[in-house]
C-alpha cells in the first residue's frame, strides 16, 4: 500500500521514516545476517540494525505519546522537529547494538544535530536534509578509529555526495541519495578482498541502504526499486585475516581479540578523548559514538576488564555488555570442527530494573535483560535474551505492566523461531521472585508454568517513590517531591517521610494477610528504611517473615512484596 508522502522534513516525517525504517530492516534482517563477511563471517549486522532502529523507533513514538496526552512538554499536540530528531538519536544511541548499530546511531545523531539546529523550526527543504546526510556521513566516519573504505562509511559517505549534487525537494534529494549509495553499495566487493573472495556486498552498507530506501518512501510515498545484491541468500565462512576496520558485528577467528565489549558511558569530551587513545592501544573495532555527556562504546579486546576499567576512569559505564566471540551463538554456525552447543531443555529470561536484581535472578539461573528508569527494553532485546537462554522450552517474566505487549511480541517471534515460550503478566520484579522460588525445570512444563503463574498472581506489589510533578491520584493530589506509595500501580500513600511512607504501606499491605515480605532497596533509598520496616513488621505481625535484597539503581526508592 503506498505510503502518504510528507513534503517537508517535520516531526511526523522522522516518526514515519522511523516506522519504514523499521520495516524494512525487518524484511531485510536475514539477507543482511546472512552476507557479514566482514571481517569473518559470523551473522549479527542485520539483527544489530535493526534493534539499533526499534530503539529510535520508541523513542520517537514516546515524544509523540508525550504530546498527544498533554505531558509536561506538551504545547501542542505534535512535537517540534528538533524534539523528535533528538528522541531519533538519543533512542539509537541508547540502543546501539555491534558496530553496525554504533554506527547507525552516529549517523541519526549527525542527521540530528543538523535538523534540531533551529529548535524553533518547523520543518526543513531538501537543502537542510542535504545538509543533514553530509553531516551525518562525516560525523560517522570521525567516530571509527580507523575507517576502513569498502564499509558502511564509504556507502555513507557516497550518499550524501549524490544528495549534494542534487536540486529540489526532500523526495528528490533522498532518492538521489538513496541511488547513490546502491551505487556504492554495489562497489564494496572491489575495495575490500573479504566481500570479493564471498561474493557478497557490505552487509552494513547494505542495511543504510535500506534504510535510505525507506527516507524515499517518506517523501514520494512509494518505495524505491530494490537494490540487487550479490550473494544475498547464501551462507558464507570466510576465514580470512582480520582487517583493521568498522562494520563487523563478527566473531574473530583465533588470532583476533577474543571480546566485545560495548557499553552506555556518561562522561566528559576531554575525558571520552583520552579513553579513546586506551582502547585504541587495547583493541580493534574502536567506534566511540554519542556526545552531550552520554556515549556509546564499541571496542574488541583481549582484557574485556581493562576496557572497562577505562570506562570507569572516564566517567560512568552502564549497560555493559560483554562476549566471548569463542562461545557459540544459538542462530551462527560453528567451525567445521566444532560441535553447536546443546539447547537446554528450559530457561527463564526475565526483565530486571537493577543490577542488583539481575544478580539475583541470574543466581537462581535466569537470563537478564536489565531495564533502566526510563529506558524499557524494545522486543528484539528480549527475543535476543531468548536467544541466550538457547533453550527449548522458556518462561519470560516481563515484571511490568508496561511491558505486557512488547514481552507477547517478543514471544510470538520466539515461537516463530521454534522456541516453546510461555508469558507470565508479572507486572513487578517482587512477582517474578515468587515465580523463580517456585521454578522447577524438571517439572512438566504445562504444570511449571501454573505453579510459577499462580505464585506471581498470590504476591501483591508495592513500591515506593518520590513524585516528579503535581498531579491526580487515587489517594488524592500530590505535588512534586511528595513520597508515593503505589499498591498493586494505583497511588494508595502521600506523604512526606520516605521511611513513615514505606511502613504505612506495609502495614496496609499486611492488613489483608500474608506470609512474607520481600523488600527490595534502591540505591536512594535513605538508611535505616528497610530496619524501620523490619521492625514494624515484627513487632505488628507475628509469624510474617521478612526477606531483604540490595536493588541497586531500580528506579523506586522501594519494591515490596507480600505473598
Amino acid at each position: 500500500m503506498p505510503q502518504v508522502p510528507q513534503t517537508f522534513f517535520d516531526a511526523l516525517a522522522v516518526r514515519t521514516w522511523c516506522g519504514l525504517a523499521l520495516a524494512a530492516l525487518g524484511r531485510a534482517r536475514e539477507e543482511i545476517d546472512a552476507i557479514n563477511v566482514y571481517p569473518v563471517a559470523d551473522g549479527d549486522t542485520g539483527t544489530n540494525l535493526y534493534l539499533t532502529m526499534e530503539s529510535a523507533v520508541a523513542a520517537v513514538e514516546a515524544v509523540f505519546a508525550g504530546h498527544e496526552t498533554g505531558g509536561p512538554a506538551a504545547s501542542e499536540g505534535r512535537p517540534t522537529l528538533a524534539e523528535a530528531a533528538r528522541a531519533m538519536a538519543h533512542g539509537a544511541l541508547i540502543g546501539a547494538r555491534g558496530n553496525s548499530g554504533t554506527i547507525l546511531a552516529q549517523l541519526l545523531r549527525g542527521m540530528a544535530q543538523v535538523l534540531a539546529d533551529d529548535g524553533h523550526a518547523a520543518h526543513t527543504d531538501g537543502q537542510g536534509l542535504r545538509l543533514a546526510l553530509r553531516h551525518a556521513a562525516d560525523s560517522a566516519r570521525d567516530a571509527v578509529a580507523h575507517p576502513v573504505e569498502g564499509t558502511v562509511l564509504t556507502v555513507a559517505s557516497a550518499a550524501a555526495d549524490a544528495a549534494g549534487g542534487a536540486e529540489g525537494d526532500c523526495g528528490t534529494v533522498a532518492r538521489a541519495a538513496y541511488e547513490g549509495a546502491g551505487t556504492a553499495l554495489a562497489a564494496t566487493p572491489a575495495q575490500l578482498a573479504a566481500l570479493a573472495r564471498a561474493g557478497v556486498v557490505d552487509a552494513g552498507g547494505r542495511g543504510l541502504v535500506a534504510v535510505l530506501a525507506a527516507l524515499v518512501e517518506t517523501f514520494t510515498g512509494e518505495a524505491p526499486r530494490a537494490v540487487a545484491v550479490p550473494g544475498a541468500h547464501a551462507r558464507v565462512a570466510v576465514a580470512e585475516a582480520v582487517v583493521d576496520g568498522c562494520d563487523g558485528d563478527d566473531r574473530p577467528e583465533s588470532g583476533g581479540p577474543a571480546f566485545e565489549v560495548i557499553y552506555l558511558l556518561e562522561a566528559e569530551d576531554a575525558a571520552v578523548a583520552r579513553l579513546r587513545r586506551r582502547l585504541d592501544g587495547l583493541g580493534d573495532s574502536l567506534v566511540v559514538v554519542g556526545g552531550d555527556g552520554l556515549w556509546n562504546v564499541h571496542v574488541h579486546v583481549d582484557d574485556a576488564g581493562a576496557a572497562v576499567e577505562a570506562g570507569v576512569e572516564a566517567g560512568r559505564p552502564y549497560r555493559i555488555r560483554i562476549t566471548h566471540f569463542g562461545a557459540e551463538d544459538a542462530h551462527v554456525t560453528g567451525d567445521a570442527g566444532r560441535q553447536p552447543r546443546e539447547r537446554a531443555q528450559r530457561a527463564v529470561v526475565a526483565v530486571v530494573p537493577g543490577e542488583g536484581l539481575a544478580g539475583l535472578y541470574a543466581e537462581a539461573g535466569a537470563t537478564t535483560v536489565l531495564a533502566r528508569p526510563g529506558e524499557p527494553p524494545a522486543s528484539g532485546e528480549l527475543v535476543e535474551a531468548v536467544r541466550r537462554a538457547h533453550a527449548r522450552e522458556v518462561v519470560l517474566l516481563p515484571n511490568d505492566a508496561d511491558l505486557r505487549h512488547t514481552a507477547a511480541a517478543a514471544a510470538e517471534q520466539a515461537r516463530a523461531e521454534g522456541v516453546r515460550v510461555a508469558l507470565i503478566p508479572t507486572r513487578s520484579a517482587v512477582q517474578g521472585i515468587a515465580a523463580l522460588a517456585v521454578h522447577e525445570p524438571d517439572r512438566r512444563f504445562d504444570e511449571d508454568v501454573v505453579s510459577m503463574t499462580s505464585a506471581a498472581g498470590a504476591t501483591r506489589y508495592a513500591e515506593v517513590v518520590v513524585a516528579e510533578r503535581q498531579s491526580w491520584t487515587m489517594a488524592g493530589i500530590c505535588q512534586a517531591g511528595d513520597v508515593l506509595g503505589l499498591i498493586d500501580g494505583d497511588v494508595a500513600v502521600i506523604g512526606s517521610d520516605i521511611t513513615l511512607t514505606a511502613a504505612a504501606v506495609v502495614d496496609r499491605m499486611l492488613a489483608a494477610g500474608g506470609e512474607m515480605v520481600t523488600l527490595v532497596l534502591g540505591d536512594e533509598a535513605p538508611v535505616g528504611v528497610v530496619d524501620h520496616v523490619e521492625t514494624r513488621v515484627r513487632e505488628g505481625h507475628l509469624a510474617v517473615d521478612t526477606v531483604v535484597y540490595q536493588g541497586g539503581r531500580q528506579g523506586a526508592l522501594l519494591l515490596i512484596g507480600v505473598e
